[in-house]
């Protein structure tokens, strides 16, 4: 059975929580993966009132031990540590799992979890392919377990009552959206050759499931996000949040059918990937929707030429409505009317209550009342994955066959112009160093797989390859 978002569903009865205990008796939760995101899950879980943090986990030991040590200090209790997560789940005492590792652990870890009863709380993207994704909604209903998606725009209020709006028809019908996360980061470097694993990583358990290939990046840390055996790109990087903003303000209940995706890794010459200037034309029923992530700086106008200030400015999702259009990002957002006076504020704080959403949710036992159920997250990262996969199954072409790709969709002509401007500021030609150009795809639905023309150039990347003993079953 799937959940849609803001749907009414039945209500479950799901397993207690993994130890008997009384209704005010603390919840018991582990964080796997704390060298990043994981140290504010760390500080903020403990924040909650009735959670303690007493386990955690991660293949590196040097930060393993100072985490530790340092959490035992601050908050006076014991803690647990462990750089292989199968030993901690074999752990009777811990109530829940909070993963914030490298993306090509999310899935399996959360299905490992559900397996040994613990709750969870994944961070985004949710998964590193469409299907496996799945697999993550069939562990958390054949265990019953309550999974929640790091989206924490859900927990949102501005958030929130835009969609209420939007979706009680406020503004009219929605005419077509345009999803933007528009930043700056640096290149990454390059090295020639391979460089070796910090002494203190265990790269077996770090790489898990996925290939342990030689490492070609100079930070064995977080640059990972920019290469496709590990990460998924800035799209399922912060994309998501935007993303799945989309699917909450529109009320969709699954994902677009329609994509073709452009972009490439421009201006740098460097070990990432993934691309830095990457959009895709995307379609919900008809409903139109322009993806459009950057991560260049924008020399060419006031205030771009670091990028980040400027740049995010600019970003967040516009939804025009028949009647008007909201525009909104993390931090709220506003209604204007069509001659753009604002009509309504939309005040938000990023979501900062969605760890207590999921702490309430574990002792309700009612999957019901997540704000980001697993479901709901994993239909936002798969419309990430249909935006990388459009673009990664695609080849160098020219900037006409780019603008004949979108003809007819204002939005996205308009979009692809400013990219063309922003490159140039970039000191890019795109006739030498050219755009990479996805076929277009039709997704099915029911199927979670790409069909018709071109559908084999998709689906080599529907599913991820996985290493002995870290598979991801069928049947999980």
């Amino acid at each position: 059975m799937r959940v849609a978002a803001g749907s009414c569903v039945a209500s479950y009865s799901y397993p207690a929580l993994a130890r008997a205990r009384g209704a005010n008796d603390d919840v018991r939760i582990a964080v796997a993966g704390i060298n990043g995101r994981g140290g504010g899950h760390m500080k903020n879980f403990q924040g909650l009132k009735g959670v303690r943090v007493v386990a955690l986990c991660d293949p590196d030991k040097k930060v393993l031990a100072g985490k530790v040590k340092q959490h035992q200090d601050k908050h006076s209790i014991s803690v647990k540590g462990y750089t292989d997560i199968r030993k901690l789940l074999d752990n009777k005492d811990i109530d829940a799992l909070v993963i914030a590792t490298p993306n090509h652990w999310h899935s399996l870890m959360t299905v490992y979890a559900c397996q040994a009863g613990k709750d969870v709380y994944v961070e985004k993207p949710v998964s590193h392919s469409i299907w496996e994704g799945r697999k993550m909604v069939e562990a958390a209903r054949k265990y019953k377990r309550i999974v929640q998606a790091g989206t924490q725009h859900r927990s949102c209020p501005g958030v929130q009552a835009a969609a209420a709006d939007v979706q009680a028809g406020k503004y009219g019908k929605v005419k077509w959206v345009h999803c933007s996360k528009l930043g700056s980061r640096g290149t990454i470097g390059k090295v020639t050759t391979p460089q070796p694993v910090p002494e203190n990583i265990d790269y077996n358990l770090w790489a898990g499931p996925a290939p342990m290939t030689p490492v070609m990046r100079k930070s064995f840390h977080y640059d990972w996000h920019w290469q496709w055996n590990w990460g998924d790109g800035e799209m399922a990087n912060w994309g998501i949040h935007y993303l799945d903003d989309v699917r909450h303000i529109l009320g969709w209940d699954d994902v677009p059918t329609k994509m073709v995706a452009a972009g490439n890794r421009f201006a740098w010459d460097d070990n990432g990937e993934t691309p830095n200037m990457h959009f895709a034309l995307m379609d919900y029923d008809g409903l139109p929707v322009v993806v459009d992530i950057r991560n260049l700086p924008d020399p060419k106008r006031k205030g771009g030429k670091s990028g980040a200030v400027y740049l995010s400015g600019r970003g967040g999702n516009w939804i025009q409505c028949e009647k008007g259009y909201i525009k909104i990002a993390r931090g709220g957002g506003w209604a204007y009317d069509n001659d753009g006076e604002k009509i309504k504020q939309y005040k938000g704080n990023g979501g900062s209550s969605h760890g207590r959403n999921f702490i309430d949710a574990m002792r309700s036992r009612k999957r019901e009342d997540l704000a980001a159920e697993i479901e709901v997250g994993h239909f936002g990262t798969a419309v990430c994955h249909q935006a990388n996969v459009a673009w990664r199954a695609g080849a160098e072409a020219s900037l006409d066959e780019v603008r004949q790709s979108v003809k007819g969709h204002d939005d996205a002509i308009n979009t692809l112009n400013d990219m063309l401007e922003q490159l140039e500021g970039n000191g890019v030609d795109p006739a030498k160093d050219k755009f990479v150009l996805g076929p277009a795809l039709t997704y099915d639905r029911k199927t979670e797989r790409f069909v018709g023309a071109n559908a084999d150039k998709g689906n080599k990347f529907i599913k991820c390859s996985y290493r002995e003993p870290f598979v991801m079953p069928n049947k999980v």
